[in-house]
């Protein structure tokens, strides 16, 4: 028979129970948040980019242009549209590989909304179209966005010469991302569900 402090003393243990498994539901949220904000990205680089159907990625000035290249960049901005397409490849790094005490994490990217700025103009947005696996080693994972836009919409104001020289500054031979930054959302999978961090700014001097 069960007498009343047999009950007492297997009540104070499963509320002990409870409250241990508690604590290490608690303790597995709070590192997996930390693991999250351990994730840095960096702008890396920009490959493909095409203007009006033009690849951009042998040239410097406006002068290598060919004279068919020339006038058909020429008649699509008389037409108020300059179509470019490029990938913009990020970089990410997940410290998580187990040293230091931290336990190896793979993490899993569902979700990486994004708005480019050119120029600290925002254009488009987006997001990634598959989940991206960003292992816990320590070393660099390409995450590409590709990104379409009509440049005369959003730098009209520049003139002809200043796009296509804004076009080349960013896909040409000496391509760089310098003057693109991206407003990112990353949501990672998680044993308790999808996890966003707050909104960060990337950019290519380092990795934030």
């Amino acid at each position: 028979m069960i007498n009343f402090r047999s009950i007492k003393i297997l009540s104070v243990i499963l509320f002990i129970s409870f409250v241990l498994s508690g604590c290490s539901a608690i303790k597995q949220v709070t590192q997996t948040l930390v693991n999250l904000q351990r994730l840095k990205f960096k702008l890396e680089n920009v490959n493909g980019f095409r203007l009006a159907g033009v690849s951009l990625s042998d040239k410097k000035s406006i002068s290598d242009f060919s004279l068919t290249d020339g006038l058909n960049l020429s008649k699509a901005f008389s037409s108020k549209s300059l179509p470019a397409q490029f990938v913009l490849n990020v970089a990410a790094i997940n410290p998580n590989d187990g040293t230091g005490g931290s336990k190896q994490t793979t993490a899993t990217l569902t979700s990486f909304e994004w708005q480019l700025y050119i120029d600290d103009v925002p254009t488009v947005s987006g997001n990634i179209e598959r989940p991206i696996e960003i292992p816990g080693t320590g070393q660099q994972s390409i995450i590409p966005l590709s990104i379409g836009l009509d440049l005369v919409k959003f730098f009209e104001n520049k003139g002809y010469d200043g796009i296509i020289n804004l076009a080349l500054a960013i896909g040409g031979v000496n391509s760089s991302p310098a003057r693109l930054k991206l407003d990112a959302k990353p949501t990672v999978s998680t044993p308790f569900g999808a996890i966003s961090s707050p909104r960060i700014t990337i950019v290519d001097k380092q990795f934030n």
